[in-house]
């Protein structure tokens, strides 16, 4: 996959994600994480997660942010107000009951990714949370002063990717959910991964995309895969790619797609997103044009080329 030079982003980031807690986005990013930390769980054997924008941990939906522009109410608050088939129910259960846990009575507090891990983890398993924001570190590390199996970094997450694997669990997922600022957030994500999937190329890779520009989505779909099957030995099974879009891709203004591309799926995920994805785009529209798509990153023509 060829990379041209460019500036880094600023660390200095203004990306705030109670904005947007809750919203279409973070539903199917966020259930397709608690389907993959389940399937880890069941194995005896500890795994490691590795969050390379950890954000704050959890979002409280009756802030003033999240007031302020209640992108919950169309996305998560949609979902559980929903009727669905027993294998919709069946794959949102990991992500619905760690919900419930956290809000016995209304919907008020949400998880981000570090509260499913923690949630979802077990005592043996432990969970390593970057994040480069100072203020969002220092809440981090507050929310999880005395959970033993946590360890917050202040630190570049793209940056310490390569020397926080293999970890020494050996089994793990590797999450790369950055905040999107950057026009050249892909290029910095494939310039992160690919060392890091050179020292461990066994372990689960999750890597959320914005759909706000498909041409630049599918190009680090493709030339990720590329580079995994040309020069990395994977088969085109290992790798798979679930997307979702509640309005035309085209329109402009919000968000309209979102969605994740995974290195190492688990067993059994695509079937259940293969339910999941269409009730997902259906109950979360808002306009027309939505849809979805679940697929390995390429096209069965493009397999073909890279395999001949």
């Amino acid at each position: 996959m060829e990379l041209r030079a460019r500036p880094r982003y600023s660390p200095a980031m203004n990306y705030r994600h109670a904005f947007h807690a809750g919203n279409f986005a973070d539903v199917v990013k966020h259930a397709i994480l608690a389907l993959c930390l389940e399937h880890l769980g069941s194995k005896d054997k500890p795994y490691r997660v590795i969050d390379t924008h950890a954000g704050i941990g959890a979002y409280d939906l009756t802030s003033d942010e999240a007031a302020r522009s209640p992108e919950w109410v169309d996305g998560i608050g949609r979902i559980l107000g929903a009727d669905m088939p027993d294998d919709v129910a069946a794959a949102l259960k990991p992500y619905l009951d760690l919900l419930a846990q956290m809000n016995p009575g209304a919907l008020t507090e949400y998880p981000g990714s570090p509260e499913i891990s923690t949630r979802i983890a077990r005592p043996i398993d432990r969970m390593q949370l970057c994040e480069l924001h100072e203020a969002d570190a220092r809440t981090l590390e507050r929310r999880y002063a005395r959970d033993g199996r946590v360890k917050v970094e202040h630190r570049d997450g793209y940056k310490a990717l390569t020397g926080l694997v293999p970890p020494k669990e050996k089994r793990g997922l590797v999450l790369i959910d950055p905040p999107f600022e950057d026009r050249d957030e892909l290029a910095h994500m494939a310039e992160a991964v690919m060392p890091a999937l050179k020292k461990w190329p066994t372990g689960t890779y999750v890597f959320w995309r914005s759909l706000k520009n498909l041409w630049a989505a599918d190009r680090f779909d493709n030339g990720l895969t590329e580079w995994l099957i040309t020069e990395q030995g994977f088969e085109p099974e290992k790798i798979l790619r679930a997307d979702l879009w509640i309005r035309d891709l085209a329109s402009e203004g919000k968000l309209a797609g979102a969605g994740v591309m995974i290195i190492n799926p688990p067993w059994q995920l695509e079937e259940k997103l293969l339910a999941l994805l269409p009730w997902l785009a259906e109950t979360l529209a808002q306009g027309d044009g939505y849809g979805w798509r679940l697929d390995g990153g390429l096209t069965e023509e493009d397999v073909e080329e890279v395999e001949d």
